[in-house]
């Protein structure tokens, strides 16, 4: 028997009542950023170029309240923006939050994701972020939604990881027992799961694991509830992931965090292990590492819909030949120490510190009335290539790999420009 309407209608109840996630609201952009949702970042990350252009079409696909939503419209200036999610109430503060942060206007629409076929086009990004494992169908969700990526287009994705849940579910499945007939009554589960983790033994795993990782979010129930008492969740693991992945019909890029995905940093100590592991699939390598690091709580990744062209730059007259410009998800610019597009520290040297203001494009000419226009990171491609910067510069193309590599610089090509 088909449950798919009903379990829907449960999660929309759930958003309803609890809207999510319960960021506040704001008179001001988001705060920071996330390099997932800038364009030229997440496309320059999978394809190791500036996109050919920026005037794209994105859809949030699963908005909740819309702090996604806030950074997609924030991060990307040209873009146009759709946002769908299947609870109004959590889409009446979507529309709310970006009003307020001063976003302008995106297309909300109340729809699910297995209805995408109702929109009108095709999307250059997709961004679907805590939403597949709440569907009763993921694999009829990310088909959806793949079938409305445009060619060359990229779709970033967030699911848990059932690993690192474990005792997520335990509580959950606890709750559910307690609640008993009133299962479904969302208020009362959240009473009766704070209820639990406050009579508990102050060593029990359950309580210890929710102190050491959620508890500070958890103060709210909005979280709490999404966490302990949601009606529908799938949890994967590599097998299943990649099952997932293979019936969008789209091409796995990578994951979003590829240092979690290094063996070195786990058995790094035992050459031996390592030269095992050469024998491994990719997928198997993946598999392997995340049964040995069982902290994993979800996956972040990117997938393509083909042709996804790409460019490595380890040819020299390549590298010497493209245009470079500073990436936008860069903190603390212009100094020797930045934060890179995930908010680790960075210390420049003089040189580098030198090629990367080279990067940096001239003023523009005065605008009417006297005022120029801005030249912070990200805001337009420089003029020098990257051969034209070494010139006045002491350091050579591996220390240029390496500032890209940290995502610091977007290249355009020689045959783009």
């Amino acid at each position: 028997m088909d449950t798919t309407p009903d379990i829907s209608a449960a999660v929309r109840r759930l958003y309803d009542t609890f809207p999510f996630p319960p960021d506040p609201l704001s008179d001001e952009p988001p705060p920071g950023y996330n390099w997932r949702w800038s364009w030229p970042d997440a496309y320059n990350f999978c394809t190791g170029q500036k996109p050919p252009k920026l005037d794209v079409r994105i859809l949030d696909a699963g908005c909740g309240t819309g702090s996604s939503t806030d950074y997609l419209i924030h991060l990307n200036p040209e873009a146009s923006v759709t946002a769908i999610d299947l609870s109004e109430g959590a889409l009446k503060v979507a529309q709310e939050r970006c009003r307020r942060s001063g976003a302008r206007e995106a297309d909300f629409r109340h729809l699910s994701l297995y209805d995408a076929a109702e929109l009108e086009g095709e999307f250059d990004l997709i961004n679907c972020v805590g939403v597949l494992h709440h569907l009763p169908d993921p694999i009829r969700g990310i088909q959806a939604l793949a079938a409305k990526l445009a060619e060359g287009g990229l779709m970033h994705i967030f699911v848990y990881a059932e690993l690192g849940r474990w005792e997520i579910q335990l509580m959950q499945r606890a709750i559910g027992l307690l609640q008993g007939p009133k299962k479904g009554d969302y208020p009362d589960g959240v009473k009766v799961g704070r209820q639990i983790f406050a009579s508990l033994p102050e060593n029990n795993r359950l309580v210890k694991y929710e102190k050491q990782r959620w508890a500070g979010e958890n103060q709210r129930d909005e979280c709490f509830a999404d966490m302990y008492v949601h009606p529908q969740e799938i949890d994967y693991n590599i097998e299943t992931l990649f099952e997932l992945i293979d019936a969008s019909g789209l091409e796995f890029i990578g994951f979003s965090n590829p240092g979690y995905w290094q063996l070195e940093r786990l058995v790094g100590k035992a050459p031996e292990l390592i030269e095992r592991a050469q024998g491994l699939t990719e997928r198997e390598l993946y598999r392997l590492i995340e049964l040995l690091d069982t902290e994993i709580t979800h996956y972040e990744f990117f997938l393509g819909k083909k042709p996804v062209n790409k460019i490595d730059w380890s040819d020299d007259k390549a590298l010497l030949a493209a245009i470079p410009e500073l990436s936008s998800c860069m903190h603390g610019w212009p100094s020797q120490q930045v934060f890179d597009c995930n908010y680790q520290l960075i210390n420049l040297s003089s040189a580098e510190f030198e090629f990367l203001q080279g990067c940096v494009p001239p003023p523009a000419p005065p605008c009417q009335g006297g005022e120029k226009e801005g030249t912070s990171p990200g805001q337009g491609k420089g003029e020098k290539t990257v051969g034209e910067i070494l010139g006045n510069v002491e350091i050579g193309l591996d220390e240029v790999r390496s500032i890209l590599s940290k995502q610091l610089i977007l290249l355009t090509p020689s045959d783009r420009i």
